[in-house]
């Protein structure tokens, strides 16, 4: 099976650079299935009915998301009607949509995991280790329908990503990480068969900080104001910053694992075909 998974969209750059390429990368790859971390791409900041339509449109399958999922209120009522997006599953039960979908392909069936990491993030959500592997008993690997599990784990410690990929090694097809907006050149394939990078980046302008424009720099990091306003948003060409997964169709288990990287309309062909 090949998967793609994009990295968090930060507004509307982030969205035309999804738009621009993923279309034609499905065709030109044979991809399975895309998945992206939406929770940015509506002004920076949340998701909208109608940016999922877009990214739908764009050819993306699944939306992920993280601390910023409620951002734009009506997400509150939406997710309830769009299977496609998912929030952290460890959020408490009481708040509306689910942590997981499950995608079909021609294929086989994609079991996608949305997470949220608790160190520097927030210490109400429950505990998604235990949460995550209780729900992988209905769902194991490579039994039945379900021919690939993914897992974004949005958070902030690294050290947190890379102890749930070892807790979950053999059990998913692969952990990738967000929140940061930065990429990490620590992808890997562990042990037992799960793929592992602690974060795939940012679909955003990085002529910015994290996709959010540099005049925040005297404020915020020099005289230490808090800022109340909106961060102001760059309107440079975006970065397409993702990985590209090959799993086993019979045991699920990840058997290629290639960051990628779009910069500037170029793709970069020589790191997915080097990149084991």
């Amino acid at each position: 099976m090949k998967i793609l998974f994009c990295g968090d969209i930060v507004a509307r750059s982030g969205r035309d650079v999804i738009k621009k390429h993923v279309l034609s990368m499905r065709k030109k790859w044979g991809l399975d299935c895309v998945i992206v971390n939406g929770e940015n791409a509506q002004h920076g900041l949340g998701l909208s009915e109608k940016t999922c339509k877009e990214l739908y449109d764009s050819g993306v399958d699944v939306i992920t998301t993280g601390n910023h999922v409620w951002d734009c209120r009506e997400m509150l009522s939406y997710i309830e009607r769009d299977p496609r997006v998912v929030r952290p599953i460890n959020y408490t039960n009481t708040v509306p949509g689910r942590g997981w979908t499950i995608h079909e392909t021609s294929v086989g069936n994609i079991l996608i995991i949305n997470a949220m990491g608790q160190v520097y993030m927030n210490p109400q959500l429950d505990n998604a280790f235990p949460m995550i592997h209780n729900l992988l008993t209905s769902y194991p690997l490579g039994i039945g329908q379900i021919k690939a599990i993914i897992v974004d784990f949005h958070a902030e410690a690294t050290a947190e990503k890379v102890a749930l990929a070892y807790y979950l090694d053999g059990l998913v097809s692969a952990v990738v990480g967000t929140h940061t907006h930065i990429p990490t050149a620590d992808e890997r394939i562990l042990p037992n068969g799960t793929a592992f990078i602690s974060d795939v980046g940012m679909c955003g302008d990085y002529a910015s900080i994290i996709g959010y424009s540099i005049a925040t720099i005297p404020s915020r990091y020099l005289k230490k104001i808090p800022l109340c306003e909106k961060l102001g948003l760059p309107s440079g060409p975006a970065t397409l910053c993702g990985v590209y997964l090959e799993t086993d169709n019979g045991s699920g288990r990840c058997t290629r694992i290639c960051p990628i990287r779009i910069d500037g309309g170029t793709l970069r062909e020589a790191d997915l075909c080097a990149r084991t």
